[in-house]
């Protein structure tokens, strides 16, 4: 079955938190944090956007962005384990680059832990590259961000990228 992807809610936090907690057992999202970001969506002036990607009823990953002053900033994106290679995870991307480019971002940039070179490949897959670091970024693990940047997110070529 493919995932479908849909606008995240307030109640799809208790199950995106399960998943965060289980990804990034270390430096996962509060529950505040998630609530937080959820308050700048469905509203005139959202400067937020947050998906969930549900495969048979249980929610098996999840997006985000912000977009202020025409730069998008990707907040979060996760999948669950059992869905690595299917493709989820540039469906989840390329959603988020269909809003940027809908809320007018001409840039869209990023921070990716410097040791997960699996979603360093998914982003350079799309366009981004990197432009520096962030040093010690991801708490409590004291582990650098590699900072990366992709310019005008409308000229993406989405449909050779995603498939899944």
């Amino acid at each position: 079955m493919t995932a479908a992807l849909r606008e995240m809610r307030w109640w799809d936090i208790e199950p995106v938190m399960a998943l965060e907690e289980a990804l990034f057992p270390e430096d996962a999202w509060s529950r505040g944090m998630f609530w937080s970001e959820l308050a700048g969506v469905r509203h005139r002036e959202a400067t937020r956007y947050y998906v969930v990607a549900e495969d048979g009823g249980r929610i098996v990953g999840y997006a985000g962005l912000a977009a202020v002053a025409g730069t998008g900033d990707v907040q979060t994106i996760a999948v669950a384990t059992d869905h690595w290679g299917s493709g989820l995870g540039a469906r989840l991307l390329g959603d988020l680059l269909r809003r940027a480019t809908a809320m007018e971002c001409r840039e869209v940039l990023l921070e990716v832990r410097v040791d997960n070179a699996r979603a360093q490949r998914l982003y350079e897959r799309f366009g981004f590259e990197p432009i520096g670091f962030r040093r010690g970024y991801y708490q409590p693990g004291n582990v650098d961000a590699l900072v990366m940047r992709l310019t005008d997110p409308s000229s993406v070529p989405l449909q050779g990228l995603i498939h899944g």
